[in-house]
């Protein structure tokens, strides 16, 4: 996925969930912010951020911040935090995974009981639920999910839990939105009824994945699986 008008910034600081204030070409310049999570070790104030400029001139924000720069023991990270990416993402990856067969056929937003999965997917028989989790936290080469409690990323869980139970297969499949991860493991101190419910899953047949992203200030592309580690 390539992002076009790309442009460099300053962060300064973010006023709520959805905008933020930045130091562009020398001027300040409020964007929407293109995730709601709390990306507190990531905005930093005098921060390096790249803003994806919009083309529709109704918008009060011209531009979206969609991912930032942070300093870490090996140097700079980009990290892309564009919470709508990781699905056009996912869509990417998934036919060429070995996942599933060239014939496969993707639907997207799926409902199935009391949740909408991101994919479903028929492939010379099997029926399969593919939900994706966008992951932005890192710490020492390790990325953690989620960096905010996530009520709703539990019901997911425990859907696919009952969609396995109804005869379907079922992933879980973690977008890492940044690259030279380690592994990925569920953030228990932010979450613990989160990691309990991806642990239960696991055990009762749902398939959990972590695929880690080749990412720049203007475009993100699935690289590489990295381990999951739930204990």
């Amino acid at each position: 996925m390539r992002y076009p008008n790309i442009q460099k910034a300053v962060f300064l600081l973010r006023q709520n969930r959805f905008v933020a204030q930045v130091l562009l070409n020398g001027s300040e310049e409020i964007v929407h912010v293109k995730n709601t999570g709390r990306c507190k070790e990531l905005l930093i104030p005098g921060c390096t951020v790249y803003l994806c400029r919009s083309d529709n001139v109704s918008r009060k924000t011209r531009y979206d911040l969609v991912a930032v720069e942070k300093e870490t023991e090996n140097g700079i990270l980009i990290v892309n935090i564009d919470s709508q990416i990781p699905n056009d993402v996912a869509a990417e990856w998934l036919p060429n995974s070995g996942l599933f067969s060239q014939d496969a056929v993707y639907q997207r937003e799926y409902t199935f009981g009391n949740s909408r999965f991101d994919f479903y997917i028929e492939d010379n028989g099997k029926k399969a639920f593919v939900e994706i989790k966008g992951c932005t936290l890192e710490n020492s080469g390790i990325c953690r999910f989620p960096d905010a409690p996530t009520e709703r990323g539990v019901k997911h869980i425990n859907e696919l839990i009952a969609a396995v139970n109804a005869g379907y297969e079922a992933y879980i499949l973690f977008i890492v939105q940044m690259e030279g991860m380690k592994h990925l493991v569920p953030n228990d101190e932010t979450h613990p009824e989160f990691g309990s419910a991806l642990r239960n899953a696991a055990s009762s047949g749902v398939h959990i994945m972590a695929v880690e992203c080749d990412v720049s200030e203007d475009a993100i592309s699935a690289c590489r699986r990295i381990p999951v580690q739930l204990q």
